[in-house]
């Protein structure tokens, strides 16, 4: 994350705060299952086996379609190359704006569907050496990293200030989360249009700011 220039760790931080967004909005309609956390559905897979099969179904089908994101982002970037943030949050984008368009159809599973693979994809916007670096959906290593940091800070070593960045992305992440939820009591899965403009205005952002070498040379 520290790694990264201002405007791009500015634009991970809306990333961040546009999956919160999207995954309250599928933990909501899901009943408790989430389509960015992972971590959440592996615990309710294991439950789910342990107790009953049938409740390990819905979880396991949305790690799968998870993982499918990531390899769809993944290839998306290797063909786009000097290009992959900004290919990557079209695909995101492309994603969401069919999530959006399956549930106005009245395919609310397809649009689900649509949501987990959305955010898969979008874990591959910041990558190194084929290596993910800043990851997007999921907080439990940036909570290291500032506890890491905060202590650094404490003792004098390095920037001060660095830990700062790695609490702006999980506030962004809390604050996607609950504008979420808001969305959603008042106009449920319709809100989904309102992540796919998010994500073509972050897209644009990405097209602008980050380059080819934001990924490869550092």
């Amino acid at each position: 994350m520290i790694s990264y220039r201002r405007r791009e760790r500015v634009i991970a931080a809306g990333l961040t705060s546009l999956s919160g967004y999207v995954d309250a909005m599928g933990f909501i309609a899901l009943g408790g299952y989430f389509v960015s956390f992972m971590s959440g559905n592996s615990t309710r897979l294991g439950v789910g086996l342990e107790s009953a099969w049938s409740k390990a179904a819905l979880p396991a089908m949305l790690i799968g379609l998870f993982v499918a994101g990531v390899v769809l982002g993944t290839l998306t970037g290797q063909i786009a190359r000097s290009r992959r943030p900004s290919a990557v949050v079209a695909l995101v984008t492309a994603l969401l704006g069919a999530a959006a368009l399956s549930h106005d159809a009245g395919m609310t599973s397809l649009a689900v569907m649509c949501m987990a693979l959305a955010m898969g994809a979008e874990n591959t916007v910041f990558e190194r050496n084929g290596e993910v670096t800043i990851g997007l959906t999921y907080m439990t290593g940036t909570l290291v990293k500032l506890g890491q940091r905060v202590t650094a800070a404490l003792l004098g070593q390095g920037d001060r200030f660095a830990w700062a960045w790695y609490l702006l992305l999980w506030l962004s992440l809390v604050a996607g989360t609950l504008v979420g939820a808001a969305v959603y009591t008042r106009i449920g899965l319709d809100g989904l249009w309102f992540a796919a403009l998010a994500a073509a205005a972050l897209g644009v952002a990405a097209h602008r700011h980050i380059g080819a070498e934001a990924n490869s040379k550092r």
